[in-house]
């Protein structure tokens, strides 16, 4: 067994759902990818006591414990966040931060990796399982959400990002996205999502995305991205206040696309706002283009990630992706 384990898992951006269900008997299906250089890394090793450093001290302690009583655990644990995705900005921070406790308590205890099971037991992924698949081997994600039963949504299919594209993130360092209890009541008040809105979006992701991830074809892929995010937007709009929660976001993805950027769009609630670009080289020149930011935004340009977690033991010196 390990002395201690560290675990590095990545964002991920929800690039739309398929469809918003009317009954019981209707899934969600979502699309997404996980991205480079944005992740929550956390390290847990035995102890005498338990005791969390670090942020999301709540959220750990709770699922440390839920995990234990499911698992037969008596241990106690020494856990050290050293980095974590922000919350409720659309990068995915809740299910990552319940399957990174997951992972790393199970491996230290030498017991196997269950997320979708463990994903269930936290209460993540009741609508998207682009989280959870992220987690487990990263690239392009297509999920067919939730049957009538208590399993994580079902991927149907999943393809690799190109190494050489790159995605254009924009920031609000003030804004969050809708979460919890207002989520909940936000797709309550909203109107049934028409049946031929969710057609549409189906035809775009069989005969539109997917193909284009085969042939590497950039702009065919923005320009299913694009088309997704108009409906999912203009459909979230009565919620989230317009197309985009932030207008500060919404002002530079319009400026990037002028600059060349494409298939922008918003992940999840945002306000965390994406567009794609080519090369790195052709995301810089992007981003230089526009002369600068928005007064209390960021930019980041990063790679899509065709892998999932990192998990390091300490003692074995293993590295697992």
């Amino acid at each position: 067994m390990s002395d201690s384990v560290t675990i590095k898992v990545p964002a991920r951006l929800h690039l739309g759902f398929l469809d918003i269900p009317r009954s019981r008997d209707d899934r969600f299906g979502s699309i997404g990818l996980p991205v480079e250089d944005i992740a929550t890394t956390l390290t847990i090793a035995r102890s005498a006591e338990t005791h969390v450093a670090g942020d999301e001290q709540a959220r750990i302690t709770q699922h440390l414990e839920t995990l234990c009583t499911y698992l037969g655990i008596k241990a106690h644990h020494r856990i050290s966040i050293q980095h974590a995705i922000p919350r409720h900005i659309g990068l995915g921070s809740g299910t990552q931060i319940a399957l990174a406790v997951s992972a790393a308590l199970r491996t230290l205890h030498g017991l196997p990796l269950e997320p979708a099971n463990d994903a269930v037991l936290l209460k993540r992924g009741s609508r998207s399982g682009i989280g959870i698949a992220a987690f487990e081997e990263g690239g392009v994600i297509i999920d067919a959400g939730k049957g009538d039963t208590n399993r994580a949504p079902t991927v149907v299919a999943r393809f690799a990002f190109p190494d050489a594209w790159r995605i254009i993130l924009v920031f609000d360092n003030a804004a969050h996205g809708i979460h919890g209890e207002a989520e909940i009541a936000a797709f309550r008040a909203l109107p049934l999502f028409p049946v031929a809105t969710s057609a549409s979006i189906a035809r775009t992701v069989l005969l539109g995305i997917m193909p284009s991830l085969v042939e590497r074809d950039l702009a065919a892929f923005a320009r299913g991205i694009a088309s997704i995010q108009t409906e999912i937007g203009s459909y979230f709009a009565p919620a989230q206040g317009g197309v985009f929660t932030s207008r500060k976001v919404e002002a530079t993805l319009h400026r990037l696309a002028d600059a060349g950027a494409l298939g922008i769009g918003q992940s999840s609630w945002g306000p965390t706002g994406f567009a794609f670009a080519q090369t790195q080289a052709e995301a810089e020149r992007i981003v230089s283009a526009i002369g600068g930011r928005a007064p209390g935004t960021t930019i980041q340009i990063v790679a899509g990630r065709n892998a999932g977690a990192e998990i390091t033991h300490s003692a074995l010196n293993l590295a697992r992706a």
